[in-house]
């Protein structure tokens, strides 16, 4: 590949270079467009701005012309109220795909000259939650991020070749920014703009493309499953991972589909990379990254990839081997005490998770009367098995009679909450403050709805009912079963939502209940209104058969 350095890409036009496509994007343009964004931005006198966009050749442009400009770049996670106020009074604009920002389209100004770039003070601010949730501002500068990519390239570059870049992760974070936006710039590799988040479209945009590579979390690849025309995608030249451990059970699904391990990522946006892996491994440190231990065994990270002469302090406790590969045995910071006794949640997690019933699982700290632990739980196949035909105290028993082999009885979960998925953030992360605030929260009484479309006043629904359903307690404790009157009440209260139905109740016809509903399951809902008659037809129905049908009646409220 013809390879051009991170401050060189400004320097000199390529037309025949293809950037990405949908729409085409050559390196001429893409110069083009960031030198006049530099001559817009020199005009109006900016000096930091906050930029968040979709488009990952959008992105590509917004950087290198804000650096051809000397505009230090922040960007933020999302664009949620709190985040930009938490900002706004430390950057001059934000350049966004939102109404009310200023867009790219804005800077039509003649372009400046081309320039090589500043490796030490063209500046890049990254943020992230953090372990505790709380926004935190990472300051990088060029040269970090230049370092990085020409590491990445000397280890993969070569299996690459001219594979297509195709991500499922946002391109605001470290990972997505170096792995779907600068590496594949310098490299000359073509991507795809986009992030796609389901695996249906990661297949789609691999189909379009005669080599491709995957840039991917395990919060999808973990969801990638039989229904994918698996053949066909095993011609990728690499499947990426970052964000957060890949379960065990995806990496072997993987290896079996594809015939490759994929390649998982450590690292942080504080550190940068900082080792990789394929399967059960240890972890390889990248090259020129040095790692040594404080007393307590914990990670201490110096690279090329950080300021120079910093030692990078992490919570990650590893053992070392001889060859410097090396183990994660969890994280610091997620050492509790209760009653006095240090109790690792991480060495829990991991003991939960040795249960064929647990495919993962997120342990914190219950503040009531009296603190004690809470565990999320996502269930396995077969957790989900057990929890339908034994019950939810049964199943919740048995893993503390599991984990009781593990620790104390101090340290033994007193709160379960069952979920389909952790409610990862964008980061692929969930902070220790969200697994508390799940914890305290009421179990669930509404389905999560996983699409719904309308068509000729028609609604249809998918749903999924939550393994944790407060309903299922009474209902019956060693064999749950989603109440009738409970379809009945999703039902109408889902039909309000998305149609203008009377509003007084009036009783109900012709009822059904022919299928159980099942924690975990998938149904599909089916609602049409007949406004002539006062109904509302409904109708619930598994992948094979309808479970359950009727109508209800409705009337104006002053009838």
């Amino acid at each position: 590949m013809n390879w051009i350095k991170l401050e060189h890409l400004l320097l000199k036009a390529q037309p025949d270079r293809a950037i990405t496509s949908g729409p085409a994007l050559d390196h001429a343009r893409l110069c083009e467009q960031a030198l006049s964004l530099a001559a817009g931005l020199q005009a109006r006198g900016v000096r930091q701005m906050a930029v968040h966009l979709e488009d990952a050749a959008d992105l590509a442009i917004a950087l290198l012309g804000a650096w051809r400009a000397g505009v230090s770049v922040l960007l933020p996670s999302d664009l949620q109220p709190q985040t930009r106020q938490r900002w706004s009074g430390e950057v001059d604009l934000w350049l966004t795909d939102q109404p009310g920002d200023m867009h790219l389209s804005d800077f039509q100004q003649p372009p400046l000259s081309t320039a090589a770039l500043d490796l030490d003070n063209c500046r890049l601010s990254l943020c992230t939650s953090g372990s505790s949730g709380d926004p935190k501002r990472i300051e990088k500068n060029l040269r970090q991020l230049a370092n990085e990519i020409e590491a990445l390239e000397q280890l993969w570059g070569s299996g690459l070749g001219p594979a297509c870049i195709i991500g499922s992760v946002a391109t605001q974070h470290i990972y997505g920014l170096l792995f779907r936006v600068l590496w594949p710039l310098c490299a000359g590799r073509p991507f795809v703009r986009r992030q796609l988040a389901f695996p249906e479209d990661l297949q789609r945009a691999s189909r379009e493309q005669p080599a491709f590579a995957w840039v991917a979390s395990p919060a999808l690849l973990k969801r990638m499953g039989d229904n994918l025309d698996w053949p066909a995608l095993s011609c990728v030249r690499r499947v990426f991972s970052s964000g957060g451990a890949l379960p065990v059970e995806a990496a072997q699904s993987l290896h079996e589909r594809l015939g490759q391990w994929p390649t998982e990522i450590f690292g942080s946006s504080e550190t940068g990379g900082i080792a990789w892996r394929q399967g059960a491994e240890l972890w390889q440190p990248f090259a020129d990254v040095t790692l040594t231990q404080d007393s307590e065994g914990a990670l201490l990270i110096a690279s090329p990839y950080l300021p120079d002469g910093h030692v990078e302090q992490t919570a990650d406790s590893a053992r070392i081997a001889v060859d410097g590969r090396f183990e994660l045995l969890g994280r610091l910071d997620r050492i509790v005490k209760l009653e006095e006794k240090r109790i690792s949640l991480p060495m829990l997690e991991q003991a939960l998770m040795a249960h064929d019933w647990v495919s993962e699982a997120r342990l914190g700290v219950v503040r009531e009367n009296r603190a004690s632990l809470g565990a999320l739980v996502v269930p396995s196949e077969a957790g989900l098995h057990a929890l339908r035909n034994l019950g939810r105290r049964s199943l919740t028993e048995q893993l503390r009679q599991h984990l009781s082999q593990h620790c104390e009885t101090l340290a033994l979960p007193r709160r379960w909450r069952l979920l389909r998925q952790l409610p990862l953030n964008a980061q692929g992360k969930l902070p220790q403050a969200d697994v508390d605030a799940l914890l305290l929260a009421s179990r669930p009484k509404a389905p999560e709805v996983l699409e719904q479309v309308e068509s000729d006043g028609e609604w249809s629904l998918q749903l999924a009912v939550p393994p944790d359903l407060a309903y299922f307690s009474g209902h019956f404790p060693k064999a749950p079963v989603l109440p009738g009157v409970v379809q009945v009440d999703w039902a109408l209260s889902l039909g309000r939502q998305l149609m203008h139905l009377p509003e007084k109740f009036a009783g109900m016809e012709v009822l059904k209940f022919q299928q159980l509903v099942r924690p975990g399951d998938e149904i599909q809902l089916h609602l049409r209104f007949d406004p002539a008659r006062g109904k509302l037809y409904f109708a619930y129905r598994n992948e094979t058969a309808t479970c359950s049908s009727g109508r209800i009646l409705l009337e104006a409220a002053h009838v």
